[in-house]
């Protein structure tokens, strides 16, 4: 199943991609190979953050007890907001007070999730969302960026986000809506960002600019995207979320293809996407 106009601008890619287009009732569309497995990166994120939000709903851990630096939260780490670096050091800035994009935020978090759960967190990310969903991905090493998998396997984890059923309904909100609103900071691979908008381990676009979804995505799309060259972004008024995996690691090529593809696919199924979620 696929559609011409939906996936033209993909055609003159020189590497394979695997592209999924779903609503929270099932596949829409897809394109190239959606059953190969590629490496997530980055991606890996909402895997992890979706299991710690899974621990904090079920009372195991808290979001606002202390992990990381001084000063720093679970809330902290999972919004980018503990001043930890990217991968390694101390922190650059006090909790709260920047948008600071960080691998090590992310590991520091799992260990912390971990101890809390009494077990390795990627064997909590298996108990409490992999299987759950039925997915076949592996994460294998770092916790923010480990994980691989098809695109359908991603696409299963992008339907859950259009209608949650891991999660409680108002911790989901919360985790979709900003955290420590007004944070200035980077967006790796598209540049300093006055409001560099993050919810619980979800990157949340508002009116981000540049940005690698479209200018017909909503406000409040969320979701993340890798240097493998893949990314999830889930639009709840759309009612859409597409994956996509590729061969290519990120570069020139998904600044150009990433925004148009996405509009695309906004222009050719978001009706079917609302009507779905209305109608289910």
């Amino acid at each position: 199943m696929s559609s011409d106009s939906a996936f033209s601008n993909l055609q003159d890619l020189d590497h394979a991609v695997g592209v999924v287009v779903s609503s929270a009732d099932g596949v829409i569309d897809t394109y190239g190979e959606p059953a190969t497995v590629f490496p997530w990166a980055s991606v890996t994120k909402l895997l992890s953050a979706t299991a710690t939000l899974v621990a904090i709903d079920r009372g195991m851990v808290d979001l606002d007890s202390p992990a990381g630096p001084e000063g720093s939260t679970v809330r902290h780490l999972l919004a980018h907001a503990s001043g930890l670096p990217f991968d390694a050091g101390a922190a650059l800035s006090e909790p709260g007070k920047r948008r600071v994009y960080s691998n090590l935020g992310i590991e520091t978090l799992a260990e912390r999730v971990a101890e809390a759960v009494g077990r390795d967190f990627a064997e909590w990310v298996e108990e409490s969302v992999i299987a759950p969903l039925g997915m076949s991905a592996m994460m294998e090493g770092s916790p923010a960026h480990g994980a691989s998998g098809s695109a359908e396997d991603l696409a299963l984890l992008g339907r859950e986000l259009l209608a949650p059923t891991l999660l409680g309904q108002d911790l989901f909100a919360e985790a979709t809506t900003v955290v420590f609103p007004g944070l200035p900071g980077v967006l790796p691979g598209f540049g300093r960002q006055e409001h560099n908008d993050w919810g619980l381990g979800f990157e949340i676009r508002d009116d981000k600019s540049p940005h690698w979804t479209g200018q017909r995505s909503s406000p409040r799309t969320f979701g993340h995207f890798g240097q493998s060259g893949s990314f999830l972004w889930v639009d709840p008024d759309a009612g859409l979320a597409t994956a996509f995996l590729g061969a290519e690691p990120f570069g020139e090529w998904a600044t150009q293809v990433w925004p148009p593809l996405t509009d695309a696919i906004l222009a050719e199924h978001a009706a079917h996407g609302r009507w779905s979620r209305s109608s289910g």
